[in-house]
């Protein structure tokens, strides 16, 4: 009788061990938190210099960002990040140039090997805005909605990904007493290198 309970303690311990083990590895693997950085290569919309002149389009410039990120899952998986970009675009002889806070809300699956697809939407906040010296303050929206999605490669705690942004909405921003706008709306192809601490 009592090696019958003992036997049914180590059948019960087993089992449990056996579900245990694979939930703690796999938490270990499909969890993470890390630290991002990159190249942006960007343009914003277009330019109006008065009340009926035609749009000036922007040439694309370099910009950097750097942030934080979280991934939830392992074949399928959530990644929130947190991101500081600062883009420039220029038009004609004027710059423009904008810091914003970018809030990726992003889904991926891992579609062979190390190699994933993802996308989702963008949250932005526009921390400051300059047109040829002169800071911008009347922004239509400081938040607006993107697009974000592309593809990346994970090698361990490494990872390398190609994006690319768009900005749903028309964000405007006026000056010179309203007579000049520029569409503020990011356009960017994104490079970024992360890594899992």
């Amino acid at each position: 009788m009592k090696s019958s309970k003992n036997k049914h303690k180590n059948v019960f311990f087993t089992l449990l061990l056996m579900a245990l083990i694979p939930t703690a590895l796999m938490a270990q693997t499909a969890t993470g938190f890390g630290l991002k950085g990159g190249l942006n290569y960007n343009g914003n919309g277009d330019y109006f210099e008065s009340i009926g002149a035609n749009a000036q389009h922007p040439d694309r410039n370099v910009g950097y960002h750097v942030g934080v990120f979280g991934k939830i899952g392992n074949k399928v998986y959530f990644r929130p990040e947190l991101v500081y970009s600062s883009t420039k675009s220029d038009y004609n002889d004027d710059s423009f140039k904008m810091q914003k806070l970018d809030l990726p809300l992003l889904v991926g699956i891992k579609v062979l090997g190390p190699l994933s697809v993802f996308g989702g939407p963008s949250l932005q906040y526009i921390l400051d805005t300059e047109f040829d010296g002169i800071t911008i303050n009347d922004v239509e929206n400081d938040v607006s909605v993107g697009l974000n999605f592309g593809i990346g490669l994970n090698m361990n705690r490494f990872g390398i990904d190609l994006r690319y942004e768009r900005g749903f909405n028309n964000n405007e921003a006026t000056f010179l007493g309203g007579s000049s706008r520029l569409d503020t709306r990011p356009e960017q192809l994104i490079l970024s290198l992360s890594l899992i601490l």
